[in-house]
């Protein structure tokens, strides 16, 4: 899809360079917009000091802008670093130090408290995208200022991702330094497998993108529909309504979403969804948490047999993926391996198990990574000898080769003996009409070791009690896993891509047991 006579002008750019390549509410990109925004940006950057190999801090929400910065940085031959913008001043200040970052860019609405945080690392220069405030540089200004003349960019900038610190402080991740830098024809393989043999691209497809862009997926299928011939669409923030008018109104044909998008999105009353349309809609991807057979069949149920699932890890890259044939038959599994992926379940010993057999999910990909920013290679802990990464995940694959997930090894409970997967109580619980969501987790029991102890966060309005959560679960949960307490709490806090951080969960009650 690269213009030949305008390398790089953006990557795998079309001929008609005056065709919109992406969209926001009623803003438009065109190709030709996008690549004079990236020359005028990467040279005022360029003028502030950043360079090759440079590390670049953006903070900002899902947004047109993304792309324009991330050419940009990727002209200047420099590092995009992804910082979750939902974190506060002081706690990304630990990122930026660990990454070394050497400029940042933000849309906060009010900057001036990251300022006072990051004034002390010496930055050459924060960019504020929105609200230029005192020790900021104005992003338009910068694009008005700058020199449009064409600078090459092989591709969108390489990245850095930040694991979300579900289990400790965030660890980074530089996405394109492999542990073992794969054949280009491998890589191409397994990348195209990863896209479902191009089933989420293709020309003329219209993806809706409204997951974070500090996470690896948002970028990865941004890049996905753009380097096939089709155009994005940006949501800066996810409200379940709007998607559907988005769908409707655009006419969207592919949508990246996670879980808790699509549980949001099916707790909609069914007669406002009837007022939509969404017949376009070819894939709707669901991933990167925790995915239960039930919502599953629930959102066949309402979008049709266009529902795919996928499993990865930031460390490895994408791992297995299942295409809606394989949820018709195997509703509970997360697919089989893509291309070039091997997957070895092991026990606690770190030997290999036979096929139904659960333990620890482990994997092989042309894409794992080499190490985390600041902290030399992996592990022994991280990765074995012959180069299987250790996910943390529990789970087995069948005699066909499909992989069934069952939950983190840090989230098992262990009662009397017995293991309990808290996403199979939540899967449960999580189906009630009035909860929004449920996260579960093990408390120390005198007598059993540990026993399920469960946060529910209802619906505005809803008056549910725990004998009602309970009584739901007859029939539906064997006994022994029914939570032996229920703590109804306003909002669960989760990660940006909408995993439970448990982590907070076991402070608070820890906390409160003081």
């Amino acid at each position: 899809m690269t213009n030949p006579d305008t390398p790089g002008t953006a990557p795998f750019a079309p001929a008609d360079l005056d065709a919109i390549c992406a969209t926001e509410g009623d803003r438009t990109l065109t190709w030709r917009a996008w690549n004079d925004q990236a020359n005028r940006l990467a040279s005022s950057l360029r003028s502030l000091g950043v360079g090759s190999g440079d590390r670049v801090a953006v903070r900002v929400h899902t947004r047109i802008e993304w792309l324009t910065i991330s050419l940009a940085i990727a002209k200047l031959d420099a590092v995009l670093v992804a910082v979750n913008y939902r974190l506060a001043p002081p706690e990304s200040v630990y990122i930026l130090r660990d990454c070394k970052v050497r400029a940042a860019i933000v849309d906060d609405t009010d900057p001036a408290a990251l300022v006072d945080a990051w004034t002390p690392l010496g930055l050459a220069a924060i960019v504020s995208l929105d609200v230029p405030t005192e020790g900021t540089h104005s992003y338009a200004a910068l694009l008005e200022d700058g020199d449009p003349t064409h600078q090459p960019a092989h591709d969108l900038a390489h990245l850095i991702v930040y694991s979300s610190g579900t289990t400790g402080a965030p660890k980074g991740a530089p996405l394109n330094n492999w542990q073992n830098p794969p054949d280009p024809a491998v890589l191409g393989e397994y990348q195209r497998s990863v896209s479902f043999d191009l089933a989420c691209g293709g020309p003329g497809n219209r993806m809706l993108i409204n997951i974070p862009m500090h996470h690896g997926a948002g970028p990865t299928f941004t890049r996905v529909a753009l380097a096939t011939g089709g155009t994005v669409h940006f949501q800066r923030r996810f409200d379940p309504t709007e998607v559907l008018r988005l769908i409707h109104t655009h006419r969207l044909t592919h949508w990246i979403a996670v879980p808790t998008m699509l549980q949001r999105l099916l707790k909609i009353p069914a007669d406002i969804r009837a007022g939509y349309d969404i017949s376009s809609l070819r894939f709707v991807m669901g991933g990167a948490a925790p995915f239960a057979a039930e919502l599953k069949q629930e959102a066949i149920d309402y979008f049709g047999h266009v529902l795919y699932e996928i499993y990865g890890a930031t460390e490895s890259g994408m791992i297995a993926g299942a295409t809606p044939e394989d949820l018709r038959r195997h509703p509970h599994t997360s697919g089989r391996p893509f291309r070039h992926v091997d997957i070895r379940i092991v026990d606690a010993d770190h030997r290999p198990v036979p096929a139904g057999v659960t333990g620890e999910i482990t994997v092989r990909t042309p894409v794992v990574i080499g190490g985390y920013i600041g902290r030399g290679p992996l592990g022994p802990d991280k990765i074995d000898a012959d180069g299987y990464y250790y996910t943390g995940d529990v789970g087995h694959l069948d005699a066909d080769g499909y992989l069934f997930i069952y939950d983190r090894i840090t989230d098992m409970i262990i009662a009397g003996g017995v293991n309990i997967y808290p996403a199979e109580i939540e899967a449960v619980i999580g189906t009630h009409p009035d909860i929004v969501n449920v996260a579960v987790i093990g408390l120390p029991d005198p007598d059993h070791g540990e026993q399920p102890y469960a946060f529910v966060q209802t619906i505005p309005g809803a008056a549910l009690s725990a004998d009602a959560v309970l009584t739901f679960c007859q029939g539906k949960l064997a006994k022994y896993k029914w939570p032996r307490g229920i703590e109804f709490i306003d909002e669960i806090p989760t990660s940006p891509i909408g995993k439970n951080l448990k982590r907070i969960l076991r402070e608070q009650i820890s906390e409160n047991a003081k």
